[in-house]
């Protein structure tokens, strides 16, 4: 009698946190990336300049708009948008090789990358990060100070189209605790998939 095949590693899931601009994406990904370090976290490349505090290879890759160019014609993005009048985009590669290796893998794009990313990767897990109110959302974007009165326009306008690109997530966590999201997206990424029947 043959000896039973030892049964095929379950890779690890790719999970997209996305949500509107100033909904507190970043603030999460700070969180986990300190707090979790099992967890990888696929660092974006933009054609935007860096705001202070910010580091090349730490919160993004920055590059000209002919690095990022080249970057998506040759293959080498996951998926890629324009977000007020610039390019960001994820690299394929680092992806690729983390879940291979079995290693839970956390993407932050916008509401179009989230959407190429499941196209791409239909098993992916997409989770909606919302605002508790369109109030605090307005709140938190006008309180940057980053940015021009055209582009605070062109973020609102964006953020009233991706709220609404909330039923094509596959959950919705509610921004009200860093630490509690943070938590409970842990959870979502290290949790072991159910099993198929007769599998």
């Amino acid at each position: 009698m043959a000896e039973p095949a030892e049964p095929a590693p379950v890779p690890a899931r790719l999970t997209v946190l996305s949500g509107p601009s100033a909904v507190g994406k970043s603030t999460v990904v700070q969180t986990i990336r300190r707090t979790w370090p099992q967890i990888w976290l696929s660092v974006s490349v933009t054609t935007r300049r860096p705001r202070p505090g910010e580091e090349h290879g730490r919160e993004y890759f920055f590059v000209t708009e002919n690095e990022f160019s080249e970057m998506a014609s040759s293959g080498e993005l996951l998926e890629w948008a324009r977000y007020a009048g610039n390019f960001y985009g994820t690299p394929r590669g680092p992806v690729v090789e983390r879940l291979a290796a079995g290693v839970p893998t956390l993407l932050e794009v916008d509401v179009v990358g989230a959407r190429q990313v499941r196209a791409a990767v239909p098993e992916s897990l997409l989770v909606f990060l919302a605002p508790p109110s369109w109030d605090e959302l307005v709140r938190r974007l006008t309180g940057r100070g980053t940015e021009s009165p055209d582009v605070m326009t062109q973020r609102l306008d964006a953020a009233r189209g991706e709220l609404a690109a909330e039923g094509e997530f596959d959950i919705t966590l509610v921004n009200t605790s860093v630490d509690e999201v943070c938590g409970q997206l842990v959870a979502l990424m290290t949790a072991q998939p159910a099993r198929r029947p007769g599998r």
